[in-house]
């Protein structure tokens, strides 16, 4: 099979820079096309040049329709206006969408599964091996522990990040609530402040810390009588995240279409 032809979105950031660095050293991948937001100081620049490898040739554009005309499939750690802009087209060209945007709402993840009967879409929170196996594990633990545990996660990241919780709390807070069999949605405390009263029972708490350069930090406590359990997960570079989304794309390709998550890609249940 030829090499994968792929787009990376928001290819003048930091993640999109690792990803072509990361394309560029991953057998049976190539750059085909390097996106980024219209008006953007960097369009026209050379992406390899952006992301500190030799001049490829490969400019930083904004039409994305052009861009995938002869294009495979396309890496997207944007924002969610991006990244639902870049849905559309995606599934009308029919090409892998890997999407690792994070901040997305209700809605934005509605309009990305209701494209999924024409384009393949692979989506998580987190793209690391490391963190989707702590997600499984995660929800053993709530399964196996009654609410006398409590469950808080905790994460911390650099502080350029604009959106909290991090994508990355979301995906083992949704663990943790399916493994005890709950709504996240309806048992989630996203913030505590002044007089709060006491803990809820069943309650999944999220604490969110932000400074310096960390590039992702997370922790599962689960808080019982006299003893604590603590599941955690520490990035060292945003490249464990690059190789985890290359590796669903690749894994993606010729896939029906569908909505996938990394649980899928890796074979394991969550």
């Amino acid at each position: 099979m030829s090499d994968m032809r792929l787009i990376v979105a928001g290819a003048g950031g930091r993640m999109g820079r690792t990803l072509i660095r990361a394309i560029n050293e991953t057998p049976g991948a190539v750059l085909a096309g390097a996106l980024e937001a219209p008006g953007s100081e960097l369009l026209g620049q050379d992406s390899g040049v952006l992301a500190g490898l030799p001049a490829n040739g490969i400019e930083l554009s904004a039409d994305l329709w052009a861009l995938s005309k002869n294009a495979d499939g396309i890496l997207d750690f944007t924002v969610p206006a991006a990244t639902i802009a870049n849905v559309a087209i995606a599934a009308q060209r029919g090409i892998v969408h890997v999407i690792g945007t994070t901040g997305l709402s209700g809605s934005d993840n509605a309009v990305i599964k209701s494209v999924t009967s024409q384009a393949i879409v692979v989506q998580s929170g987190n793209m690391s091996l490391g963190v989707n196996l702590l997600a499984a594990l995660v929800k053993q633990v709530a399964k196996s522990l009654d609410e006398d545990f409590d469950i808080e996660v905790i994460e911390m990241h650099h502080k350029l990040k604009v959106d909290a919780p991090s994508g990355t709390a979301y995906l083992l807070g949704q663990a943790a609530a399916d493994g005890r069999g709950i709504p996240l949605e309806d048992r989630s405390v996203r913030a505590r402040d002044g007089y709060t009263g006491e803990r809820n029972r069943g309650d999944i708490g999220f604490a969110t810390l932000r400074g310096g350069t960390v590039t992702g930090d997370h922790t599962v406590l689960f808080a019982g009588p006299y003893e604590r359990i603590e599941l955690t997960h520490k990035a060292e570079d945003r490249m464990i995240f690059a190789r985890g989304a290359l590796k669903a794309a690749l894994w993606a390709r010729g896939k029906s279409p569908g909505f996938y998550t990394m649980s899928d890609v890796l074979g394991i249940g969550t």
